[in-house]
């Protein structure tokens, strides 16, 4: 036999040994994406929301196609079980604006309510998660415990503010998020900032230093438009000009791109493409809505990432059906049915459910679903 055939089958054979022996998929939820976003994770070109496996195939519509199922989903683990895991319940999305000593119009909260309702959310077993990791289905916290996405529009004094020693003015949201991370163990220091340009009101190195100073402690940075518009009735030009502006005062001052973006008054363009991407200047991976529920677990079939629903941050009042749709409200009717809201079961590398919601697990994430 020629030399040549002789090291060709060879190679043929190692080759064969080699795909024998190594892992046919590698699992775990995308750990290694814990992108470069202003905050917390983002590129200019995003890639498809991959799942639990860092070898994920992308979803249908993505550039990707469901497998064909050729298994039953596998049984949960005993420790899941025992907490009652549920990873295709509700999450609740809050959505908070001016944080003030005083509330002066019905959106406003007080220092004191806000600190109020994260202690209770810190009580009730919630753990924060930035919008990008949620929308990056990158929920990794321990078993019975429930994310929860705290996020704060249109970049106002109340949210950040420096003292001149470098740390956060003790009344603003970052202060008091802190605070009651402090004092309950367990509870992320996190959130998101849906920015517009006038940044906190800070300027030039003000603002610089206090983007980079969020974005090293675990802060997400999001694009809110530059002007806060109403972007429903404006051209594709005017759409893309907001939300790039936004995008280039962001990177200019951070050196990244943001990763989620929330529309001013929950309203989306005519044509959604013209918010989603603009090559070479924005490219996010969720889009959230102004929202009156719960969002949808990031693995539920029915999980739209382009239109997240958020809850308004307010006491059970009459006005805009807040005694049924705000905050204070949807956390009683989550305390009151546990079933529907989402309990971790404590292994990032698999998703656990009841058996009865298994026809609710989007298909790309089957590999990794474990029922009970």
């Amino acid at each position: 036999m020629p030399l040549l055939h002789k090291i060709a089958g060879v190679v043929i054979v190692c080759a064969v040994i080699l795909g024998l022996a190594l892992p046919a998929e590698r699992r775990g939820r995308d750990r290694g994406a814990t992108a470069t976003q202003a905050g917390a994770a983002s590129r200019a070109t995003p890639p498809a929301r991959a799942g639990p496996g860092a070898g994920a195939p992308a979803p249908p519509g993505q550039g990707g196609a469901a497998r064909p199922v050729t298994r039953p989903i596998a049984a949960a683990a005993p420790a899941a079980v025992a907490a009652k895991a549920n990873e295709l319940g509700q999450v609740p999305v809050l959505m908070y604006h001016r944080i003030m000593k005083k509330a002066e119009l019905s959106l406003d909260r007080t220092g004191k309510e806000l600190y109020d309702e994260l202690t209770r959310l810190a009580k009730g077993g919630y753990v924060p998660v930035t919008a990008a990791e949620f929308v990056a289905g990158r929920i990794d916290i321990p078993a019975g415990r429930h994310p929860v996405v705290l996020t704060f529009d249109d970049s106002t004094p109340g949210h950040f503010a420096l003292d001149p020693q470098g740390n956060p003015l003790p009344e603003t949201a970052v202060a008091i998020i802190q605070r009651v991370a402090r004092e309950n163990p367990g509870f992320r220091p996190v959130a998101t900032f849906y920015l517009n340009k006038d940044l906190f009101q800070l300027t030039g190195a003000q603002a610089a230093a206090g983007l980079r100073w969020l974005a090293e402690h675990g802060f997400e940075l999001g694009n809110h438009t530059s002007t806060h518009p109403d972007l429903s009735g404006m051209s594709e030009k005017a759409v893309r000009a907001e939300i790039g502006g936004m995008e280039d005062q962001i990177v200019g001052i951070t050196g990244a791109h943001t990763t989620t973006l929330a529309y001013p008054f929950g309203s989306a363009p005519r044509k959604k493409a013209w918010a989603q991407r603009q090559d070479g200047r924005y490219g996010f991976r969720g889009i959230f809505l102004a929202g009156w529920k719960p969002s949808e677990s990031p693995f539920d079939g029915s999980f739209d990432r382009w239109a997240i629903n958020r809850v308004r941050s307010e006491g059970k009042i009459e006005e805009n059906d807040c005694t049924r749709f705000c905050s204070t409200a949807w956390l009683e009717h989550l305390d009151k049915n546990p079933a529907e809201r989402y309990t971790s079961d404590g292994d990032p590398n698999t998703i656990t459910f009841p058996k009865t919601s298994e026809d609710r697990l989007a298909k790309e994430y089957r590999d990794w679903g474990r029922l009970y």
